[in-house]
């Protein structure tokens, strides 16, 4: 990807998660985590790439793809200017968006845990801070459970208040809230 923008004026990163994707007023906004040295241990980053027409957007065969292929879960590479908001998350334009692969299976969910029932081993979480949006999460007993730097920890580590990205069945039972069963959970 260095090719196409040799100067250090750009970004480049590979393997990033798409979080979140929002559009308003003919703009979309992808917001992205990724890690820069994962052996590291640095910290996961979160950035929100501004996408434009002249954002070029490439799916997996190095086809040009529109704005809206885009889906959360997705893992991609980027290439986004150094100049950045100190907004959290911060801000940058977008110059090259290439998708390395798409979820393998089921969908994601990120949002803040309510409760957790410890007996049943499950919680409820609240995405987007809309009620309507809770979610009861039923732990699979080979879940994969992640703190911030990606390191299995426990069940009994989630608590009220992290704010969690769920990797989860496609399916939800009728109830109030709806429930599903979750095979990977990462702290953010």
């Amino acid at each position: 990807m260095a090719d196409f923008f040799p100067n250090d004026s750009v970004i480049h990163i590979s393997d990033g998660l798409i979080e979140d994707i929002r559009s308003e007023n003919n703009t979309t906004f992808v917001t992205i985590s990724y890690t820069d040295c994962a052996a590291c241990r640095i910290p996961e980053q979160t950035v929100r790439l501004v996408v434009s027409s002249r954002t070029r957007i490439y799916d997996e065969n190095g086809n040009r793809i529109p704005v809206s292929t885009l889906n959360v879960g997705m893992i991609i590479d980027a290439a986004f200017s150094n100049a950045m908001t100190r907004s959290i998350p911060p801000q940058a334009s977008a110059f090259l968006i290439r998708i390395v692969r798409r979820p393998v299976s089921g969908n994601i969910t990120t949002g803040r845990i309510l409760d957790v029932d410890r007996q049943s081993r499950s919680f409820t979480a609240l995405s987007d801070g809309n009620l309507s949006s809770i979610i009861r999460f039923n732990v699979a007993r080979d879940a994969l459970i992640l703190d911030r730097a990606g390191r299995p920890i426990h069940f009994s580590r989630l608590i009220p208040g992290l704010r969690v990205r769920i990797r989860h069945a496609a399916f939800m039972t009728a109830s109030i809230p709806p429930q599903t069963t979750a095979f990977e959970i990462r702290v953010l």
